[in-house]
C-alpha cells in the first residue's frame, strides 16, 4: 500500500491584484515545486497557489502528475470512508496562498443554497454549487475591508464625509440616521431587525449610484482627502485615525480609479493583521483585501459574488439581497488561536519556544495548524487523525516524514497526508514554519 504521503505540484493564478514576480509569495512557493515549465516572469503579477482537488487548479503528484482528486478517488482511505462518503470523494477544502498588491474586490461567497441557485442559473460567473465560508492568517503585515461597521461609526461618516452622504441621497441618509439612533449597540431582537433593515437600504442606495454620480462623488472625496489629513471623515473614528483614511482613500483611487469601492470603505471596517493573526468570514459576509500575503483556507468552491475594485463580473443585485448585514467591531471577526493539542513537541522544540498553534473556524470543512520550530532539532510529532491533511513550508527547511517514508521540506513544498498517518516535522534550520489545513469531522466544537 502507497504511504500516505505525497509531494504536490501546486498551480499558481496570475491576476491583476497580484504582487508583481519574485515579490509574490504565491509565486516563490509554486516555483519551489518542479512543474510543466513553470518559472516566474518578472513583470508578471502573481496572486494565488492553490493547494487541493478544485477542477478549477488541481494539485497534482509531482512524482506521478496524476492529479490529487484522482489518487483519493483511488484510495478512499487517504481521505477516510466518512469524509469521502459525505464530500463526494473531494477534498472538503481548498487551501491557498494569496499575495495582494492591490485591492481585489469588494466581495462575498453565497450560502450553501444560493450557491446552488447561482451556479444552475449561472454557470459561468458561480462555477460550483458549494458554500465558501473562509479563514485569513497573517504571513505578512496584511490589511482589508471586513464586514459592516458598528452603526454608530457609519452614521459618523454620513455626518462628515458630505460626498458619502450625497451619494447615498439626502432622505436615505437621515432614514438611516434617525432608525438607528439611540439602538446602535441594542440586542433587542426588534432593535437589530429594524437596524439591519435600515442599513440594507442605506448601503443598496450607494451601491445603485450611477457612474456619473460617483465620478462626481469622487473628485469631492478626493480634494477632501487631500486637503483635510487628520482632520478629513470628521478626524476618523476610534479604530482609524482621520489621516489613515485620507491615505486609504488616495491609495485606492490610484489603483480604481471612480470606483464605488472608495465609498463602501465607510461602511465597512478597516482592519490590519500582524504576522499570525486571523479573521473567520462566514458565508455572506462583505470583505476586500487590500495588501499583503496570507494563508487561506476555505470549503471548496470558487464561488464570488463581486461588486467594486474589480474589472470582472460585478453582480450588484445578488450581493446587496445576500448579505447578513450584520455590524460589529473587527475585533468581533478576528480569530483567538489555542494551542494545539494534538502534537508532541520535543525537548529541543521546547527549550526554543517553538509552536504549534490551532486555528479553528465554526465550520466542519477545515481547521489550521501553525508550526512554528525554532531551532535545528526541534521535532513536532503529529497524531493521526479521522481525516487528510495538506501542509506548505513558508519559511526555514526540515523534514517530513510519515511511517517509512522521509521527505526533505523548504520553503513552498507542499505535502499531502493522508488520514490516520502519524506525521512528524524536524528543523533543520531556525525558524522552520509550517501551515497545516485538515478536516476532521469528529472534530469537537465544529457546528
Amino acid at each position: 500500500m502507497q504511504v500516505p504521503l505525497i509531494r504536490l505540484q501546486c498551480g499558481v493564478n496570475s491576476y491583476d491584484w497580484g504582487k508583481i514576480g519574485s515579490n509574490s509569495a504565491a509565486a516563490k512557493f509554486a516555483a519551489a515545486t518542479p512543474s510543466d515549465g513553470f518559472s516566474i516572469q518578472s513583470e508578471k503579477p502573481y496572486a494565488e497557489l492553490w493547494m487541493g482537488t478544485h477542477p478549477s487548479n488541481p494539485s497534482k503528484d509531482v512524482q506521478t502528475k496524476r492529479s490529487l482528486l484522482e489518487l483519493i478517488q483511488d484510495n478512499k482511505a487517504l481521505m477516510s470512508t466518512e469524509i469521502s462518503q459525505k464530500y463526494n470523494d473531494k477534498l472538503p477544502f481548498l487551501f491557498k496562498v494569496l499575495s495582494i498588491n492591490k485591492a481585489l474586490s469588494i466581495q462575498a461567497h453565497p450560502n450553501k443554497k444560493l450557491a446552488e441557485q447561482l451556479h444552475a442559473k449561472d454557470p459561468k460567473n458561480y462555477p460550483d454549487d458549494n458554500h465558501k465560508p473562509e479563514m485569513t492568517i497573517a504571513i505578512t503585515p496584511f490589511d482589508g475591508l471586513c464586514g459592516f461597521r458598528p452603526l454608530a461609526e457609519i452614521a459618523h461618516f454620513f455626518g462628515s464625509v458630505a460626498p458619502l452622504r450625497k451619494l447615498v441621497g439626502e432622505d436615505q441618509a437621515s432614514k438611516f440616521e434617525s432608525a438607528v439612533k439611540g439602538k446602535e449597540t441594542s440586542s433587542n431582537e426588534a432593535d437589530t431587525a429594524s437596524n439591519k433593515k435600515a442599513l440594507q437600504e442605506a448601503f443598496t442606495a450607494l451601491m445603485s449610484a450611477s457612474k456619473e454620480d460617483i465620478a462626481s462623488a469622487t473628485s469631492s472625496l478626493l480634494s477632501d482627502a487631500k486637503s483635510q489629513g487628520s482632520s478629513f471623515a470628521g478626524s476618523g473614528v476610534a479604530a482609524t485615525s482621520g489621516q489613515e483614511l485620507a491615505d486609504l482613500v488616495v491609495r485606492l483611487n490610484a489603483e480604481f480609479p471612480d470606483d464605488i469601492g472608495l465609498f463602501v470603505l465607510f461602511f465597512l471596517n478597516y482592519v490590519k493583521l500582524t504576522v499570525g493573526e486571523a479573521m473567520f468570514l462566514k458565508a455572506d459576509d462583505i470583505h476586500a483585501y487590500l495588501s499583503g500575503d496570507i494563508i487561506e483556507c476555505m470549503a471548496s468552491s470558487d464561488n464570488v459574488v463581486r461588486a467594486g475594485f474589480t474589472p470582472k463580473f460585478k453582480d450588484v443585485g445578488t450581493l446587496t439581497t445576500m448579505l447578513t448585514y450584520s455590524y460589529a467591531p473587527i475585533e468581533e471577526q478576528k480569530m483567538s488561536p489555542s494551542d494545539y493539542a494534538y502534537v508532541t513537541l520535543n525537548a529541543t522544540a521546547y527549550s526554543s519556544n517553538s509552536s504549534s498553534i490551532l486555528y479553528d473556524p465554526p465550520i466542519e470543512e477545515f481547521s489550521v495548524v501553525r508550526t512554528e520550530l525554532k531551532k535545528s532539532g526541534a521535532k513536532a510529532t503529529f497524531e493521526p487523525i479521522a481525516g487528510p491533511s495538506i501542509i506548505i513550508c513558508t519559511g526555514g527547511e526540515g523534514t517530513i516524514s510519515v511511517g517509512p517514508k522521509k521527505e526533505e521540506v523548504k520553503s513552498g513544498y507542499v505535502y499531502f497526508v493522508g488520514a490516520t498517518a502519524e506525521c512528524i516535522l524536524e528543523s533543520a534550520s531556525e525558524d522552520f514554519v509550517t501551515f497545516k489545513a485538515f478536516c476532521e469531522l469528529s472534530d469537537k466544537g465544529k457546528l
